[in-house]
């Protein structure tokens, strides 16, 4: 079991969720469209009324924000995502979270640069997924509010659920 800190946008959802559901296997797992905070975060066993407290600390000292995706990007020619702008927004998030929590970098510490995106599609076929950015970039910029940041919990290939949200200043 795992457990992420996500900034879900619903309003992402009608543009990118159809192809999010075929090219983006979190999609499956019940993992709405989302730029993600913090991955992975603290096993769910760890994550305690004192991890909660905290958590709400640091999002809390967070004021709500607005932001747009804005293009569309590629990481490689595996992953095409959508860009949130302005970003350093979420970067500041991801530093926050992380600086109270050191034992979680993000992505277990897998990148120097962590680039906050929305996932369209990761792993399918590049004609798949060259289709799908074609699909999309025509409907941006996708417009939002950041108003939370939500806890999730679950298995990678099963169902994961919302633990609880923590709001913005």
């Amino acid at each position: 079991m795992q457990t992420a800190l996500i900034v879900v946008v619903p309003e992402a959802e009608p543009v990118v969720g159809p192809l999010r559901a075929v090219l983006d296997p979190a999609a499956s797992w019940g993992v709405p469209a989302h730029v993600t905070v913090l991955y992975p975060f603290l096993p769910p066993h760890r994550v305690d009324g004192t991890v909660l407290a905290a958590l709400r600390d640091v999002v809390g000292a967070t004021p709500r924000f607005g932001a747009a995706l804005t293009r569309v990007a590629w990481f490689g020619d595996t992953v095409v995502w959508a860009a949130p702008e302005p970003d350093q927004p979420f970067r500041d998030l991801t530093t926050a979270v992380w600086r109270r929590f050191p034992e979680t970098p993000p992505y277990g510490g897998a990148y120097d640069d962590v680039v906050p995106h929305l996932t369209i599609g990761d792993g399918a076929p590049g004609p798949r997924l060259e289709h799908a950015a074609a699909a999309v970039a025509p409907h941006l910029p996708i417009p939002f509010t950041v108003g939370a940041v939500r806890l999730i919990s679950g298995e990678p290939g099963e169902l994961w659920e919302t633990v609880t949200e923590f709001p913005l200043r």
